[in-house]
């Protein structure tokens, strides 16, 4: 029943002949006739169309490190491949590569107490760099 009445309505939003009030309206290929102006094109929006950039927030719980990005312009499901860049983030601590990680958020563990420069590292699947990576200090407590 709702199916029907929403075809009923479509027709009759469509058609132009029609609306809710049941008042008269001017169909759009009249509209489209009489205008002065040119139509309106199609332009492209950057927000569409990102550029990549790398956003990062980190949290330490004991010896976790809890690590949050933000990266735009790139994505992590390699399903999406046909329609957007697809990367991977390499995890570097204290200038060593520690893991490969797919996914915008994740926990280092087991980090021993002191002070520990982090890098992440953003890259293609094969493993060309995108040039978005950043860095930063974590102290572990005792």
């Amino acid at each position: 029943m709702l199916k029907v009445l929403y075809l009923f309505l479509a027709a009759g939003i469509f058609s132009g002949t029609s609306n809710l009030h049941g008042t008269s309206k001017v169909t759009a290929e009249k509209q489209f006739v009489n205008r002065k102006e040119p139509a309106e094109v199609y332009k492209p929006n950057p927000e569409d169309h990102p550029f990549p950039a790398l956003f990062v927030q980190h949290k330490i719980k004991g010896d976790h490190v809890f690590i949050e990005c933000i990266v735009t312009g790139i994505t992590f499901r390699e399903t999406e491949q046909a329609t957007q860049k697809v990367g991977k983030m390499i995890v570097w601590i204290d200038g060593k590569r520690n893991s490969v990680v797919d996914s915008a958020a994740f926990i280092i563990k087991g980090l021993k107490p002191g002070n520990h420069k982090i890098r992440l590292e953003v890259v293609s699947l094969q493993n060309v760099p995108y040039g978005l990576d950043k860095e930063f200090m974590v102290n572990i407590p005792e």
